[in-house]
Order: structure tokens, then C-alpha cells, then sequence
């Protein structure tokens, strides 16, 4: 696929033509989203327990394909969701309840965290995986998200930012306060233009742009 970058709007046009004009259901691209993201943590090495940390947005979603896929793989995987599951929405609700009927290992923290708590657990994962946050984060970061941002980045874990790193700007690269720190970063379909400003790789880490089924033809058609 294109590796030419592409901005937040750009990113909603090729979603929602891909469901809308080419008839690629919304949960379909989360799924190849997801599981494309498994596929390179494992490429990458597991050496013990995966965290997932998990928003309410389709951010969350992907990391809940994530943590069914690598459990089918047989790894230590668990979703910890930061928000109240009852706001869960569309295909991210569908992938919640999968796990949920699956008797999913997990945990609702909701926004009432403990911080030295969640610090100290974090310390002893193998990965951790941002799935907090997405590319249309702007503004302000709400509580839990700079505690649970600044838990990730002081745990000795490897990180993998799901699209981008949670509290990155996706269309100048900069961070809207606390920032998580990734190892690597698994992106869809194309990198963010952020990621092309000086320093953001600090942010990123290694880009890894994963295919999610996109038809080809469209991504010389961005808007």
C-alpha cells in the first residue's frame, strides 16, 4: 500500500467510502485492523503478559480484535477498559461483547483508577498496548487518560501504539499534554501526517503501516 500520509480527515474520507461506496462493513475493516496488529506483536516477540489498555472509541475496538486474537494464539492477553462499557458503541460494542461471551480475561477500571496501583501492575507486563486513543483525539486530554498515559510511559514494558500514539495530534505530530511514549506503532492503511514532523518519532517509535483491506484504488482518491 501508499506509504504517502494522510491527515485525520483524510483517514474519516477512506473509512467511510470504504464502507459506504465499496460496501466494506465497518466491523470487517476492524477486524483485519486488529488482527493485523496481533500478527505483528507476535512478530515482534512475546516474552509474558499483554495488557491491552483500552478506550471507548474504535481505538478500543481494534484493541479488543487484538487481545481475541492473540488469546487464540495462546498468549497471556487481557483488555483493561478505561470507561464505562455501557457507552460502548457500534463495532467496538460488537467486539466488547465477543470477548465478554467468550469469558474474556479483563478488567473495567472505568475513570476511578488508582494510580501507584495501575503503576506498579504495569511494571511487571511484557507489552503493553495503547489502544486509548485515535486519530480523532483533539483538544484537552480528560481524565483518566494523562494518568493512565503517564502509568504506560513509566512502565519498563514494550509499547504498541494502536494508529498512533494515545495523545499525539494526528495531523501536527504534537502531544495535547501527556503523550505515550511507543515502541512501536501499529498505523492503518497509510502513516498520519503527523508522524512526518521532527521529534514525533519519539512519540512513534518504529511504524509499522498495516493493511486493512482497503482496495488499493483508493488511496490515490484521498480527500
Amino acid at each position: 500500500m501508499t506509504q504517502t500520509a494522510m491527515s485525520r480527515e483524510q483517514v474519516r474520507d477512506i473509512d467511510r467510502r470504504a464502507i459506504e461506496e465499496y460496501g466494506l462493513p465497518g466491523i470487517v475493516l476492524m477486524e483485519n485492523a486488529g488482527r493485523g496488529t496481533a500478527e505483528l506483536i507476535m512478530e515482534l516477540g512475546i516474552g509474558g503478559r499483554v495488557v491491552i489498555c483500552a478506550g471507548r472509541g474504535n481505538n478500543g475496538g481494534d484493541g479488543y480484535v487484538i487481545a481475541r486474537h492473540l488469546i487464540n494464539h495462546g498468549y497471556d492477553a487481557e483488555v483493561w477498559l478505561f470507561c464505562d462499557p455501557s457507552t460502548l458503541r457500534g463495532d467496538a460494542a460488537v467486539n466488547y461483547q465477543v470477548l465478554r461471551a467468550a469469558a474474556w480475561e479483563g478488567r473495567v477500571l472505568g475513570d476511578a483508577i488508582e494510580v501507584e496501583q495501575l503503576q506498579a501492575e504495569l511494571a511487571e507486563v511484557d507489552w503493553i498496548v495503547d489502544a486509548l486513543l485515535g486519530t480523532g483525539t483533539q483538544g484537552e486530554l480528560r481524565p483518566p487518560f494523562p494518568e493512565v498515559i503517564r502509568a504506560i510511559n513509566e512502565s519498563p514494558a514494550n509499547v504498541l501504539a494502536v494508529d498512533l500514539p494515545s495523545g499525539m495530534d494526528c495531523d501536527s505530530g504534537q502531544p495535547l499534554g501527556d503523550c505515550v511514549v511507543a515502541d512501536d506503532t501499529a498505523t492503518f492503511v497509510a502513516p498520519k501526517l503527523g508522524f512526518q514532523t521532527p521529534g514525533a518519532e519519539t512519540f512513534t517509535g518504529t511504524v509499522h503501516v498495516i493493511d486493512i483491506g482497503v482496495p488499493r484504488c483508493m488511496l490515490g482518491t484521498a480527500r
